[in-house]
C-alpha cells in the first residue's frame, strides 16, 4: 500500500488556497482567470480529482469581468465569503478585490452573490481578511512607489466581511525595500496570509515577481495582543523564510496558504512553484509539504522538496 504522494499535487494551478473545514472536507482555489473555481476534496492529497464546481462566471466584458487572480474562501460570521482580485481589462491601476457571499453549509452548493468591491485607498491586489479579538482586519497589496514601483502590504479594519472601516486607519505594514524583494523587474511585497501559533500572529507575503525563480516568502511576526493597526507591533525577517531550491529544481516558490492534515496534527504549507527559471507563470503548480517549528516557537518552512521526493501523507489521510 503507497502511503506517500508526490509534488505537484495540481498542476496549473497558481495562487493556491486550502481551507480545511468543520466538515471534514477540504476546499480549494487558485487562479483560473476567467472565472472562479471550487472544488471539494475529502483529502488533502486527492485535490486534483476532487469535486470541482464553477462558482462564479462574470459578465462578458462586464464590470470586473477581467484578470480573476488569487480567489480565497474564508468562514465569516456563519457565512461563506470569497475575495479575489479582478479589473476590467486595464492595468495595475485598475484592480480591486471583490467580495461575494453564500449562505449556504457547503461553498459548492448554494448561491453566490455579489457583495461589491472593497473601497481600498490604492488600488490592489490579493486580499485576505484576519480574525483577531472579536474584529476582521482586511491585508492586501496596494500599489506604489516605495520608492520603487510595485506594491506593499496594508491593513485595514473591517465593518463586516464585504466593508472596510476607513476611520481606523490605512497602515503600510511592509514595503519591498530589500533586494531580494525587488528581483524580475518590480519592487513587490503581495498575497499576504496569517499563521498563529506559540503566542505569535505570522504575516507571511510573497516578495518579488511571480515571473521570476527568485520569487518567494518573507514574513513578518507580531506577538499576541500587541495591537495589529501598529505598523511597529510587526518585526520583519531581514531573509526570505522560503524560496527556490535549484538543488531540487523548484524555482518561484511563492503565493502560498496554509491548512491542517486530517486529523488536525500537522501544520501544512500550501505554495505554486515553477519546474524551471525563466518557465512560463502558466506552468505553476501547487505543492504542499509538512512544515515544523523553532524552539523560539517561529515556523521552520524547510526547502521546497523536489518532485522525485516521496512524501508520507499527511496525519489521518486515507489511501
Amino acid at each position: 500500500m503507497n502511503a506517500t504522494f508526490r509534488n505537484p499535487i495540481v498542476e496549473k494551478a497558481a495562487d493556491p488556497w486550502l481551507l480545511k473545514h468543520s466538515d471534514g472536507y477540504y476546499y480549494f482555489m487558485s487562479t483560473q482567470f476567467g472565472c472562479l473555481e471550487i472544488t471539494k476534496s475529502a483529502s488533502m492529497t486527492g485535490i486534483a480529482a476532487g469535486l470541482k464546481k464553477k462558482v462564479w462566471i462574470p459578465e462578458e466584458n462586464g464590470p470586473y469581468s477581467h484578470n480573476l487572480w488569487a480567489p480565497e474562501l474564508h468562514r465569516l460570521e456563519d457565512r461563506w465569503y470569497i475575495c479575489y482580485t479582478a479589473n476590467d481589462g486595464g492595468g495595475d491601476e485598475s484592480r480591486r478585490i471583490c467580495v461575494l457571499e453564500n449562505g449556504a453549509a457547503d461553498p459548492t452548493e448554494g448561491e453566490w452573490s455579489w457583495k461589491g468591491t472593497l473601497e481600498t485607498p490604492l488600488a490592489g491586489l490579493d486580499g485576505t481578511v484576519m480574525e483577531l479579538g472579536g474584529r476582521l482586519y482586511f491585508l492586501y497589496a496596494g500599489y506604489g512607489h516605495y520608492p520603487d514601483y510595485g506594491s506593499a502590504i496594508f491593513i485595514v479594519r473591517m465593518a463586516n466581511p464585504w466593508t472596510l472601516d476607513l476611520d481606523g486607519g490605512h497602515v503600510l505594514l511592509s514595503a519591498p525595500t530589500l533586494e531580494w524583494e525587488k528581483q524580475g523587474g518590480m519592487a513587490i511585497n503581495e498575497g499576504p496570509v496569517i499563521l498563529r501559533r506559540n503566542g505569535f500572529i505570522f504575516l507571511v507575503y510573497s516578495a518579488s515577481t511571480t515571473w521570476s525563480e527568485d520569487y518567494s516568502l518573507g514574513m513578518l511576526t507580531m506577538k499576541e495582543g500587541s495591537d495589529p493597526m501598529e505598523a511597529a507591533s510587526w518585526v520583519k525577517s531581514p531573509v526570505p523564510v522560503f524560496r527556490k531550491s535549484a538543488e531540487n529544481g523548484v524555482y518561484a516558490t511563492g503565493h502560498n496558504s496554509f491548512t491542517l492534515s486530517p486529523d488536525g496534527t500537522e501544520d501544512w504549507i500550501v505554495y505554486h512553484a515553477l519546474p524551471a527559471p525563466g518557465a512560463d507563470t502558466g506552468l505553476r503548480s501547487t505543492r504542499v509539504q509538512k512544515f515544523g517549528w523553532r524552539p523560539d516557537g517561529t515556523p521552520d518552512f524547510g526547502a521546497p522538496l523536489s518532485d522525485s521526493h516521496d512524501i508520507a501523507l499527511p496525519a489521518g489521510e486515507r489511501i
